[in-house]
């Protein structure tokens, strides 16, 4: 990525990006490395994506790409995810039974080469008993040495997950709901950790 052609203000842990990058993949990098600076609390993102030479890929060749590439991600599986491309932006859809499956369709679609943007629509099919959901992810953040098990609340209706409670750090927080995300049964984690 070009950094001299992406700007950031902070103020009050708000962190705030301007400029423009040539991919989406290069916008994505950007906002994560703005996320994993100690005491941010926010990411406001105004980065602009200008394609190389101002050339355009259109949405037949994106849509192609896509299709190839979600057929060859061995993360992915067969048949399970279709992407609709409208405008350089790229939907993918269908079911898949893991989060993991989901992150890596749209890892595999958002840095594709005209892509303008993504929204995830792929949906999470639990295929276990959600019953025992709550305590299993309570004991891996027990486990975890990341965490004082007195400060986060873990509660889960069906396979929707919920954590509340606080942490010390925004990388603590997504620590604390990736840990959440492999619990068998998972199909939503709504993370309410404040940074304290």
């Amino acid at each position: 990525m070009a950094a001299g052609h992406v700007g950031a203000t902070a103020e009050d842990g708000v962190v705030t990006l301007t400029g423009h990058v040539a991919s989406f993949a290069e916008k994505g990098s950007a906002e994560m490395a703005a996320r994993r600076i100690k005491g941010v609390k926010a990411v406001i993102e105004h980065i602009e994506i200008k394609l190389p030479g101002d050339v355009r890929i259109g949405d037949d060749k994106i849509a192609a790409s896509a299709a190839f590439r979600l057929n060859e991600d061995v993360y992915v599986p067969s048949d399970s995810v279709q992407a609709v491309v409208e405008d350089g932006w790229i939907t993918p859809n269908g079911e898949v039974k893991w989060n993991y499956q989901k992150e890596a369709a749209e890892q595999c679609v958002w840095r594709l080469p005209g892509v303008l943007g993504v929204t995830n629509f792929i949906t999470i099919k639990p295929q276990v008993n959600v019953s025992n959901i709550s305590d299993d992810i309570t004991h891996a953040l027990d486990r975890s040495w990341f965490f004082d098990p007195q400060t986060i609340q873990v509660s889960a209706e069906g396979g929707q997950v919920k954590l509340t409670g606080t942490v010390k750090s925004q990388h603590e927080r997504q620590i604390a709901a990736a840990t959440a995300w492999p619990a068998p049964g998972v199909t939503d984690v709504s993370n309410e950790l404040v940074v304290a």
